[in-house]
C-alpha cells in the first residue's frame, strides 16, 4: 500500500499539471497517435505495477480533411459518443482540442502524469524512446521531409498536449527505433557513400507494432519468439519485418513508408525510372508525383474502387479482384526476401487490419509460402484462431492483434518512473 501511494505521489508531482482536474485525482498516461487524417488518444492507468496496462478511455477522430467523425469508448470498449463533425475548418489542432475536452468531461478525476506520442521518424539519432525537450523537438522538425504525411501531425500533438497540460512530461516513441540495430548492410542503399553518410538509408517503420508483436509471440510460444520470425503488418499501410530473437534483421519499408508492399493508397516498391519518366515525359511536378504515389496508387489505384480491403473482397468487379491478387503476390514476394535475410523462417505472424480480419487474404499468402514450410489449417484460419497453421507445420503461423498504444504506454511509464526515481535518489 505504501509503495503504491508513493508511486501516485511521484507521478502527480512529476506531471506538474495540478489544477486541470478536481480531486481526488487518478494519475493517467495519455497515449497520442496522430496520423495523416486521424487522431487517437488513449488514457491508461498510471498505477500499473507490471504486465499489460489497463486502458480507461479511448477517443478517436478520423476522416480529418474529408468527413470527420468522433468516437469515444470506455474501458470495456463500450461506445460513449459517436457522431459526425462539421468538416468546415476542422483540422488536427481542433481534433486534439475536442478529444482532450471529451476526456476531461468524461473523467474529471484523471490527472495526466505523462503523455507518450507515436512519432513516425526518429532518424539516425533515436534508437529508443526519448523525453521530449527543446532539442528533441528541433531534431524531430528537421526530419519532417522524411515523413511529410505524418511527422507534422505528430509534432502538432506534442505542442497541443504541452499547451493543454503545461509542464506535462512527454515521451516520443519512434516507429523507426526498433530497426536501428539492424545489420549495416540491411540499412544501406547502393548509392555513393557521401549520400549514405548524409542519412539516406533504409530506416524502416511500423517498429512499435513489431516490438509489440515480438513480445506477444514470446508470451504465446517462447521457442517461436526466439526463432526466425517474419511479422506482416497488413493494413492501410503495410510492411514486413524479419526478426531473429525478437530483434529486427530486415524490413520492407525503407527511407520512407512508401517502399515495399503494395498498400491502401501507396504504390510500394517502384522502379525509380518510373518517377523519372513521369517527370520528364509526362511533365509531372514533384507534388503531382507525390500525390500519385502517396494517395492514388495501391489498392485504390489498381481497383479504381477504393482502398478498403473489405469492400474489394465483397466487390464483383474484376479490377477489385486484380487489386487483391496483386496485394497477395507482392506480399508473398517480399516474404521470400525476408526469409532470405533470415535464411529460413520458423514462424509467420499476421497483424494489422487486413492481417487480423481478412481470412481469405491470409490463406492466399500462406499458400504462396508453402515452400517455406507454411502449412495452413484452413479451419483455424476461417475461425480466426490465434494459431492458424497445422500442428505439424514446420513453420507456425499466428494471428496476433497489434497494440502500438500499449507499447507506447509501457515506454512512457517506464521512462517517467525512472526519471522520478533518479530525482528522488540521495
Amino acid at each position: 500500500m505504501i509503495p503504491a501511494l508513493h508511486r501516485r505521489a511521484q507521478l502527480l508531482k512529476l506531471s506538474g499539471t495540478q489544477g486541470h482536474f478536481p480531486n481526488p485525482m487518478t494519475p493517467a498516461i495519455l497515449v497520442i497517435n496522430a496520423g495523416s487524417s486521424s487522431v487517437k488518444c488513449v488514457a491508461y492507468d498510471a498505477m500499473a505495477t507490471g504486465g499489460r496496462l489497463s486502458a480507461i478511455w479511448h477517443g478517436e477522430i478520423d476522416g480529418i480533411g474529408d468527413t470527420p467523425r468522433l468516437r469515444t469508448s470506455n474501458a470495456s470498449g463500450d461506445p460513449l459518443d459517436e457522431r459526425a463533425l462539421d468538416a468546415e475548418g476542422f483540422d488536427h489542432p481542433k481534433a486534439f482540442e475536442l478529444l482532450f475536452g471529451a476526456l476531461r468531461t468524461k473523467h474529471p478525476e484523471l490527472q495526466p502524469a505523462a503523455a507518450g506520442h507515436r512519432v513516425v521518424h526518429g532518424g539516425e539519432r533515436y534508437a529508443a524512446p526519448a523525453h521530449i525537450d527543446t532539442d528533441v523537438l528541433t531534431e524531430l522538425e528537421r526530419l519532417v521531409p522524411l515523413a511529410p504525411l505524418h511527422q507534422p501531425h505528430n509534432l502538432t500533438g506534442i505542442r497541443m498536449a504541452a499547451e493543454t497540460f503545461p509542464g506535462l512530461p512527454q515521451v516520443a516513441c519512434f516507429d523507426t527505433a526498433f530497426h536501428r540495430d539492424q545489420p549495416a548492410l540491411a540499412q544501406q542503399f547502393a548509392l555513393p557513400r557521401e549520400l549514405t553518410e548524409s542519412g539516406i538509408r533504409r530506416y524502416g517503420f511500423h517498429g512499435l507494432s513489431y516490438e509489440y508483436i515480438a513480445h506477444a509471440l514470446s508470451e504465446l510460444d517462447a521457442q517461436a519468439g526466439r526463432g526466425r520470425v517474419v511479422a506482416a503488418h497488413l493494413g492501410h499501410g503495410a510492411s514486413l519485418c524479419a526478426m531473429r530473437d525478437g530483434h529486427s534483421v530486415a524490413t520492407t519499408m525503407s527511407f520512407t513508408p512508401l517502399d515495399g508492399l503494395m498498400m491502401g493508397r501507396r504504390c510500394g516498391a517502384l522502379d525509380p525510372g518510373v518517377i523519372l519518366y513521369l517527370q520528364r515525359e509526362r511533365g509531372m511536378s514533384v507534388p503531382e508525383v507525390e500525390d500519385l504515389l502517396q494517395h492514388r496508387s495501391g489498392l485504390q489505384g489498381v481497383s479504381g474502387i477504393g482502398s478498403d480491403m473489405r469492400a474489394l473482397l465483397a466487390s464483383p468487379d474484376p479490377h477489385a479482384a486484380e487489386a487483391v491478387d496483386l496485394f497477395v503476390y507482392r506480399a508473398a514476394l517480399e516474404l521470400g526476401a525476408m526469409a532470405a535475410a533470415l535464411e529460413g523462417i520458423d514462424a509467420l505472424v499476421l497483424t494489422g487490419g487486413i492481417g487480423e480480419h481478412a481470412a481469405s487474404v491470409r490463406a492466399a499468402i500462406c499458400r504462396r509460402a508453402a515452400w517455406l514450410g507454411v502449412q495452413l489449417d484452413e479451419s483455424a484460419n476461417a475461425g480466426h484462431s490465434t494459431r492458424i497453421s497445422r500442428t505439424d507445420s514446420p513453420a507456425s503461423v499466428w494471428v496476433i492483434p497489434t497494440d502500438e498504444a500499449q507499447m507506447i504506454a509501457r515506454h512512457t511509464l517506464n521512462l517517467t518512473r525512472s526519471a522520478a526515481q533518479r530525482r528522488s535518489a540521495p
